[in-house]
């Protein structure tokens, strides 16, 4: 990461962020890069049976407080946090989905966006992927270079071999100097941690990031799918 650039995550839920590329999040703002994160379901409701998002207000409140939080401390230079409804992003017409998308887009102009994989087994994972792949088209005049898919501890692991795209990373960061940050992110994210041995505690991001590291012979490293490039 040598030429300056404008970055943005698009991520479902607050936390995925973090889970999916804190560590390299913070390596672009040490090169002076502009990083931006959109999250854009509200990431409580799917916790009852019925969506009632004013039951909900205070926690949501405290989520988004949190998030702003995490975006102040790994660097970012914005954070829209959208209402999406959490987990229920399938009952959205599609194109409803696109369109916000095709906003940020336009509102950034990122020659980089970082997003969910194709193969999570969350379903508002998914419809970002698709939401987002159709966005960053390369149309003439798109400014939009790389498009990088990450994964996200407690729901990429968990889908099955055959179900779903299975996710084979062929691009990795090394956030060595930079794992520190991602664990302290994850620790302002307080409601939606768990204890060891889940996929979304300290030990398992950290021991996740050291294999991923390990695997290409660093400390630690972040990974991903690359879905597009253009030079």
């Amino acid at each position: 990461m040598t030429n300056k650039q404008t970055v943005l995550v698009i991520a479902a839920h607050p936390d995925d962020e973090v889970l999916g590329c804190g560590g390299t999040i913070v390596k672009h703002v040490q090169n002076g890069d502009e990083v931006n994160v959109a999250i854009l379901a509200e990431g409580i409701t799917a916790r009852d049976l019925i969506r009632d998002p004013k039951q909900r207000k205070d926690e949501i409140s405290k989520l988004s407080v949190a998030a702003h939080k995490v975006s102040e401390y790994l660097g970012a230079r914005s954070l829209i946090l959208h209402n999406f409804p959490d987990n229920r992003m399938d009952s959205l017409n599609r194109l409803d989905v696109i369109k916000f998308v095709e906003h940020l887009i336009q509102k950034f102009r990122p020659s980089i966006v970082y997003t969910h994989h194709a193969g999570d087994v969350n379903v508002d994972h998914r419809i970002i992927h698709e939401a987002v792949v159709t966005a960053c088209r390369p149309i003439p005049g798109s400014f939009v270079k790389i498009i990088l898919f990450f994964e996200v501890a407690s729901s990429t692991e968990c889908q099955t071999p055959f179900s779903n795209f299975q996710f084979s990373p062929n691009w990795f960061v090394d956030i060595s100097e930079t794992l520190h940050s991602k664990l302290g992110a994850m620790q302002l994210y307080k409601t939606e941690m768990r204890d060891y041995p889940h996929a979304r505690s300290l030990r398992a991001l950290e021991c996740l990031a050291r294999w991923r590291g390990a695997s290409i012979g660093v400390d630690a490293a972040e990974s991903f799918f690359l879905g597009r490039k253009i030079d």
